[in-house]
């Protein structure tokens, strides 16, 4: 975060995942100038990913490039990790460890050095019966990055709901957490902003989608968004 880099104007950029993901990002102009040329303009990247089959994960990553635009979408498939069902059980109680349906889910921003900034981590579980989802919902919890000096990146907000949770045709869940940083690469604290957005849907069939947003004030190159679900 500390090279001598000259913003760029960037422009709306449409990137189509493969394997069945899609992603836009789409860029919002700076309105102050940067006071250190330290960093790219700001941005919002979106992407939405099929639901996966039992045991399975899909994942996405995008990376600012050296030209400080978003490079196309790597989506990746494979099985799910170990920590799918230890999320679930620890985010909710035994009935959430014991549901039919289970989804974790994951939107995070990791810098040039690979190092985790800011994250939030969904843990989706619900049952089905007679063509409707009988109980159902999404827990939300966040993570970030602090400094050894008490600086780094804080939690500013967070929220989360569900607009139907029994006896319900589907089940649409969305969270949301917005972080700000001051510390060594900005003192002010005005400069780094990331905000992010995770959005489930909920079946009465047993499948299920993922949606996710990150709105960065500000980017740097290298900084990469991963995001999935399993």
């Amino acid at each position: 975060m500390n090279s001598r880099l000259s913003i760029a104007a960037v422009s709306a950029v449409s990137l189509v995942a493969l394997l069945g993901g899609t992603t836009v990002a789409t860029a919002q102009t700076a309105q102050e100038s940067d006071p250190a040329p330290k960093s790219c303009d700001g941005v919002r990247l979106t992407g939405e990913l099929p639901a996966p089959a039992p045991g399975q994960a899909v994942s996405g990553q995008i990376t600012i490039g050296a030209d400080c635009k978003p490079e196309r979408v790597s989506v990746q498939h494979g099985p799910a990790s170990a920590r799918s069902a230890r999320t679930a059980t620890a985010a909710g109680s035994a009935t959430t460890a014991a549901a039919g349906h289970q989804l974790r889910g994951w939107n995070e921003m990791y810098d040039c050095c690979n190092i985790r900034m800011t994250g939030l981590y969904t843990a989706s579980s619900w049952d089905t019966a007679n063509g409707r989802v009988t109980t159902g919902g999404t827990t939300a919890t966040q993570e970030w990055n602090r400094e050894p000096w008490d600086a780094g990146w804080s939690l500013t907000s967070k929220n989360a709901k569900d607009d139907c949770v029994t006896d319900c045709a589907e089940v649409n869940s969305e969270a949301h957490a917005d972080f700000s940083y001051k510390g060594v690469f900005d003192p002010t604290g005005d400069w780094y902003n990331n905000t992010h957005h995770s959005y489930v849907q909920l079946k009465a069939d047993g499948t299920t989608s993922c949606r996710f947003d990150v709105e960065l004030r500000h980017t740097f190159v290298g900084w990469n968004w991963r995001y999935g679900c399993e």
